[in-house]
């Protein structure tokens, strides 16, 4: 075998054999080989409404027959994006927002970290250009996200990253304090993950989020939530702002503002940030994509948001935490694992030290479920809102039985 043309994301480049994922229905999908799978972290946490809703493909596709792109920079709209930013305003937890497009994730973390530092600079204070964010944290892999994520493998290899980002304990608010009160002159924002996901599904610890806005209203930083993960229905709310009721400056937000079928993402922007990017009419915002607003990708996202209202997709996630959360603290109880952290439609199984969750999740695949690796520390499972009570049974007693053929393979210690 030879490496394929397509050079993978968050790969080995030397790899040569893939899953081929042909066809999803539901939280299920299939491979080239015909196997089923059981989708326990919603492909890659965004698949709120699961797969192969027509609804959605038929919204594009009837799009991309009407017009296909058109870009909205300066003079320029369309309807399906002005409809989606009028839904996104109307379901946002700040009040009087207006909604700026990417098409990721990442890009949406870039344009709040560049917001942020615009709101200073407009008001002629550009030394407040510090952005501080927590370790554990994943914000994307753009520059900027990169500077700013927890990660630290994600952070090697790359040079010299963006200047201007501090670093603190993720569950620490005297950190947060003590840098505010050290720099709090050159401090532009603080940014944070309601719950933090893709570092290990960390909840936020009682009071935290609360006590970062009362240091950013003490200190006049901005406070951004990262919400490309815990938005959309996946705490059992709209928002993580709302389910920690907590009131941000900026939110970044992708992933499920989709469920997968269209790339979009975006920041919506609160009333503080709009007063000064509004308070003079003869400045230009000169940030975008290209892509920003695309109309396939927009009417893809009124279609989700629909989806999710007619099938009540926002209760199922309280539920999904009460029947996945006894089940893997079942596992722990049995001793074939650590620890259990999650709420809500978001989980992570911590391993033992002597365990890899690569290669706990490779026996998962054998077995026909697809979890995601942490590092090598722990399983996550995110499935699609959408997910029968059966096959969360089968999300967890897959893992049991994948964590048993593990230990039995492993030689007994001499005592």
């Amino acid at each position: 075998m030879t490496v394929p043309a397509f050079l993978h994301p968050f790969a080995r480049p030397t790899s040569e054999r893939f899953i081929e994922i042909v066809r999803g229905q539901g939280a299920l999908v299939w491979d080239a080989a015909g196997s089923e799978y059981v989708d326990a972290l919603a492909s890659l946490w965004y698949c709120v409404v699961g797969h192969g809703r027509a609804e959605i493909a038929d919204a594009v596709g009837e799009q991309l027959r009407t017009l296909d792109a058109f870009h909205t920079f300066e003079l320029f709209t369309n309807p399906a994006a002005e409809r989606v930013a009028e839904e996104l305003v109307a379901l946002a937890p700040v009040p009087d927002a207006r909604v700026f497009l990417t098409n990721s994730g990442s890009e949406a973390v870039d344009t709040a970290m560049k917001l942020s530092r615009l709101f200073w600079t407009w008001q002629g204070e550009p030394q407040r250009n510090l952005i501080v964010s927590r370790d554990r944290a994943y914000h994307g892999v753009t520059y900027g996200g990169t500077s700013a994520q927890g990660l630290a493998a994600n952070k090697e290899h790359w040079g010299e990253l963006l200047g201007g980002v501090v670093q603190v304990h993720a569950d620490s608010l005297e950190e947060v304090e003590y840098q505010l009160s050290v720099h709090g002159e050159r401090i532009a924002a603080v940014i944070a993950e309601p719950l933090q996901g893709a570092g290990g599904v960390f909840p936020p610890v009682e009071g935290y989020l609360q006590g970062l806005r009362d240091l950013c209203d003490r200190t006049g930083a901005l406070l951004v939530f990262d919400e490309v993960i815990t938005g959309f229905g996946r705490l059992g709310t709209w928002w993580g702002a709302e389910r920690y009721g907590v009131t941000p400056d900026l939110i970044t937000f992708a992933k499920g503002v989709t469920s997968g079928y269209q790339p979009l993402g975006g920041v919506l922007v609160g009333p503080r940030v709009r007063e000064v990017l509004e308070a003079d009419g003869d400045r230009w915002f000169r940030h975008g994509f290209t892509y920003s607003g695309h109309p396939a990708a927009c009417a893809a996202a009124t279609a989700n948001l629909e989806v999710i209202r007619s099938d009540a997709l926002l209760s199922r996630a309280p539920a999904i935490g009460a029947q996945l959360a006894p089940a893997l603290q079942s596992i722990v109880d049995e001793g074939l694992a650590a620890a259990v952290r999650g709420t809500d439609g978001i989980w992570a199984l911590a391993l033992h030290p002597e365990d890899s969750a690569l290669v706990v999740r490779d026996e998962m695949l054998r077995l026909g479920v697809i979890p995601r690796p942490i590092a090598t520390h722990s399983l996550a499972f995110c499935p699609p809102l959408v997910i029968s009570d059966e096959q969360l049974d089968r999300i967890a007693d897959t893992t049991r039985e994948a964590l048993r053929r593990v230990r039995s393979r492993k030689p007994i210690p001499s005592t």
